[in-house]
């Protein structure tokens, strides 16, 4: 590499030069050697400036200002980045290079602030960052980024949410073979679990992270992972063990001026010693630590920078601004060309909102003209001529029987159901008392072909007021028709049909009709055998007048017929009507 560096030096190749001390540059940043990792990316901005390369300029800016960042040094840090991203901001059509360091800045200062505990200032420039990685489907980017946001959430106690990012990094770790990426995850997954107090799962991937940093040679995760582990020995009260680990923690972050990792590490020892009754001790560790920490959450660190951050957003603005100035003229010309249009697109609309009435009316007519044939075979299904007849044939045997008293009642009984049958063809709904009167006069006049064998029982729930409750008119009498010649004519005794109404939801009340008979099954036997077949519409005309009178509600109707059995033998069938209300 260095031989590299040299030639291309000579040979004033500006741009190689730069590109080469920028790698180096990472290479002694990943083995913690931050001051010479520094020198070499600002010697790579120089050489960037010779060859006139904004694309140069921003990485060699960016990496020198992560350098400082992972030392902790704000100041320099946030005035790299925030120099890259004005260069990036001022390129036009940046390329996927520029585009990515945007993401790189974004992300740098929001570490930043990650540093200064503003943690959710951080996480929208994580996200941020995220974005434009997403875009560029940049799976180191990526997994830079979801591990970011986990750390902001696990600082502000969020751990589920954390953990999820942790292994969102990780599956993109695994996907470009980073084993720098699976030892940073590792290491804070396993602090999540050390915070969540799982210790059994937290050891091995905190040890596993350990030995993946000491292969690395990455000064900066040894130290993080030595902390981990001897907080976890703290906890499983190891603490001899965790007295060393954190030792050795201290020393490296010592070492390499890693000033957050020393006031964890600190703070730890701190901890340590008062279990062990060394107060002096532990005093002296904790007043370092504070003493740390106010170097990197100082008023004037903070004020610095929102200072810059806002210098930043006002330059970005102003760029705006300029901008938006340069489209005024164009703007004003689209302006006269736009009113033409927009007067045009008047008479268009007019034309098509007339149409659209029009196309609405027809379709309201075609609606009115549907319900209207319902209703009409509604009422056709209703008076049947067999059911007229058969009804009067009845009354007729009463009369011829010299039964009067029998015949007046039924005659009295079969011109109320006409009436109400009448009245009801007019109307789209009625309340569900008229509607329960006019099925039990139905089943009366019906019971008298059946000898009165039919034992029919109404049941309504007290909770129901049957008076305000509407449902579309005659609904009920296609399935109890369908009970009687389906379910029972074919029974020899023992007939009965239940009707009950209750309500299990505030958007429905429920009809169901169970009759004691032979079953669909055994019915369509007998039907298949017949040799006069008729089709029944009784149940189709049924489900579309529910569906229209349901277009009012929320929710729509419900329609469900099952087969009843004891012990494999049918034992009736079950109806179950949910209307809506």
């Amino acid at each position: 590499m260095k031989l590299a560096i040299e030639t291309f030096k000579l040979s004033n190749y500006n741009e190689g030069a730069s590109y080469a001390l920028n790698a180096l540059g990472v290479i002694n940043r990943n083995i913690s050697n931050y001051d010479r990792s520094i020198k070499l990316h600002e010697e790579a901005k120089s050489f960037a400036d010779k060859a006139n390369s904004n694309e140069l300029r921003i990485i060699s800016l960016n990496m020198a200002g992560v350098a400082y960042r992972r030392m902790d040094v704000i100041k320099p840090a946030l005035d790299y980045h925030t120099e890259a991203l004005k260069i990036a901001y001022s390129v036009k059509d940046p390329s996927s290079t520029v585009s990515y360091n945007i993401a790189v800045s974004q992300n740098s200062i929001g570490n930043i602030y990650l540093a200064l505990q503003q943690y959710d200032v951080a996480l929208t420039q994580f996200k941020k960052s995220l974005e434009i990685e997403k875009k560029a489907d940049n799976k180191l980017g990526l997994a830079i980024n979801y591990h970011n946001i986990g750390y902001a959430e696990e600082a502000k106690g969020n751990l589920d949410t954390a953990l999820a990012n942790y292994e969102k990094s990780l599956y993109y770790n695994e996907a470009i073979n980073s084993e720098v990426g699976r030892m940073i995850c590792f290491n804070s997954i396993g602090g999540i679990y050390l915070k969540k107090e799982d210790y059994g799962k937290a050891e091995p991937i905190i040890r596993d992270a350990l030995n993946k940093a000491l292969a690395l040679k990455d000064q900066f995760y040894i130290a993080s992972s030595y902390i981990n582990l001897g907080q976890l020995e703290i906890a499983l009260n190891r603490i001899p063990e965790a007295k060393k680990n954190l030792k050795k923690g201290l020393e490296v972050a010592s070492d390499y001026n890693l000033k957050s990792s020393i006031a964890s590490s600190s703070k730890l020892l701190s901890e340590v010693n008062q279990k062990t009754g060394n107060y002096k001790t532990a005093l002296d560790y904790y007043q370092n630590a504070v003493d740390i920490e106010n170097t990197i959450l100082t008023e004037k660190n903070l004020q610095y920078v929102n200072d810059i951050v806002i210098e930043y957003e006002n330059e970005n603005k102003n760029n705006q601004i300029k901008a938006l100035a340069s489209e005024k003229e164009a703007m004003r010309l689209r302006l006269e060309r736009n009113k033409r249009i927009f007067w045009y697109s008047i008479l268009a609309l007019t034309i098509l909102g007339i149409a659209l009435f029009i196309i609405n009316r027809n379709r309201s007519l075609e609606q009115d003209k549907h319900i209207l044939t319902l209703e009409q075979d509604m009422l056709r299904s209703q008076m049947n001529p067999h059911f007229i007849f058969n009804s009067l044939n009845s009354i007729k045997l009463y009369i011829i029987n010299n039964e009067k008293e029998n015949a007046v009642y039924y005659l009295n009984k079969f011109s109320k159901l006409i009436r109400k049958i009448l009245i009801a063809s007019k109307e789209k709904e009625t309340t569900l008392n008229d509607e329960l009167e006019t099925m039990k006069l139905y089943m009366n006049i019906e019971n008298i072909r059946f000898d009165n064998e039919i034992d029919f029982n109404v049941n309504v729930d007290e909770s129901i007021n049957t008076e305000v409750t509407k449902v579309p008119s005659l609904i009920l009498q296609p399935f109890l028709e369908n009970a009687l010649w389906h379910g029972l004519s074919s029974k020899p005794d023992n007939k009965r049909i239940d009707l009950n109404v209750f309500k299990t939801s505030s958007d429905y009340i429920t009809v169901e009709i169970i009759d004691n008979g032979i079953g669909r099954i055994a019915s369509k036997k007998i039907k298949d055998n017949k040799k006069l077949k008729r089709k029944s519409v009784g149940i189709d005309i049924t489900k579309a007048r529910l569906s229209n009178f349901s277009k009012s509600f929320q929710h729509s109707y419900t329609l469900d017929i099952d087969d009843l059995y004891e012990n494999n033998a049918p034992t009736g069938t079950r109806v179950t009507l949910n209307i809506p209300v």
